[in-house]
């Protein structure tokens, strides 16, 4: 009489359902690692980062050429340590010994006067991209965004001159996070950002066209993301240099030992914006509230019971066009008036 036992015993067949269960849990999580590899090259090459790129002088040239206003920090969102440390800045820092050759960071590349050169670094036995590589130039010390999935250094390492930066595609973005950045300038007229600072950049591309969103996150001197964007054309019959002849430390008007800089309340630069543009020093001070659009609510008013007082005619910041392109700032001349930070070094505290 046939019994309802099965042939073989449950203590011999449970090892071979493991080991079957465990074959098609691998091979599908094979399948799947091949598959979001497949999306990974096929996403790398129909974004094409390489080649060099040139930002229109019409986007931000004022900013990026002329430089702002010493005192103009509407829309970054400093906290109280990083609006003092951004009142207290001399120009004349920059002519220290010590400080010459002082050289930027990665944010540097959002506002930064330079181009860009972007090219893949390829490897390993299938010869794929394991990062991209951003050119350096004088003052700024290049990125490479490594694409292999390599972990960052410890938080105790030395931070190099081209920090430590990872990226991923999300479709054809490119999607880079810097870590390990030197403390450097977060704006060309003394606001700051600490090395503690992260920064993600977004690289979208669009045929020809090329544009960054760069977003700092700074906990030690801002209260809020900081973005900046910039856009980009591919040029091909002038490509960007590829080599930079190397800085050298001379006099430049600071003797060795001078430390410049200004006590507080008393930068005399600290009233350009409100001299030349009426713009109150609580605004131009800069805050996470100076990023939107209802701050303006704030300053209507008194703007419009000023307005009959203000000149009608530009004097300064007045973007100007030459054989179509734009020129930067060429100014009515105005006597009296006080320069720009980039133009003057008010003499400061020692």
């Amino acid at each position: 009489m046939a019994g309802n036992q099965s042939r073989f015993p449950h203590s011999a067949l449970r090892p071979m359902i493991v080991r079957g269960m465990t074959c098609a849990v691998a091979l599908t999580l094979s399948l799947a690692a091949v598959s979001v590899r497949a999306q990974g090259v096929a996403a790398q090459e129909a974004a094409d980062l390489s080649g060099s790129w040139v930002s229109p002088a019409t986007n931000d040239v004022l900013e990026r050429d002329e430089g702002p206003f010493t005192d103009d920090f509407v829309g970054m969102p400093l906290n109280a340590a990083g609006k003092a440390l951004a009142a207290s800045y001399s120009a004349d820092m920059l002519a220290e010994p010590e400080r010459v050759c002082q050289l930027y960071d990665q944010w540097h590349y959002s506002n930064s006067v330079f181009n860009l050169r972007i090219w893949p670094v390829t490897g390993g036995p299938t010869g794929a991209i394991q990062a991209w590589r951003l050119q350096a130039t004088e003052d700024n010390g290049g990125m490479t965004i490594w694409m292999d999935g390599r972990s960052p250094p410890s938080e105790y390492a030395n931070h190099l001159r081209g920090a430590f930066t990872t990226g991923y595609w999300k479709g054809d973005m490119l999607i880079a996070t810097t870590t390990g950045m030197k403390r450097a300038p977060a704006r060309d007229n003394g606001a700051f950002h600490s090395d503690e600072s992260t920064m993600i950049s977004t690289f979208i591309p669009h045929d020809d066209m090329l544009t960054i969103v760069y977003v700092l996150h700074d906990p030690v001197y801002m209260t809020a993301p900081y973005v900046y964007s910039r856009a980009y054309d591919r040029s091909v019959t002038r490509p960007i240099a590829t080599k930079y002849p190397p800085c050298i430390v001379n006099f430049e008007g600071t003797a060795e030992g001078t430390v410049p800089y200004f006590p507080p309340g008393k930068n005399p630069l600290m009233t350009q914006m409100m001299q030349f543009f009426h713009v109150p020093e609580y605004a131009s001070a800069g805050g996470a509230d100076t990023m939107y659009p209802e701050f303006r609510n704030r300053l209507k008013a008194q703007y419009l019971a000023l307005y009959s007082t203000f000149p009608k005619k530009c004097t300064q910041y007045c973007t100007n066009f030459r054989f179509q392109q734009a020129v930067g700032n060429l100014p009515q001349p105005v006597e009296g008036a006080a320069p720009k930070s980039g133009r003057r070094r008010a003499k400061s505290g020692s």
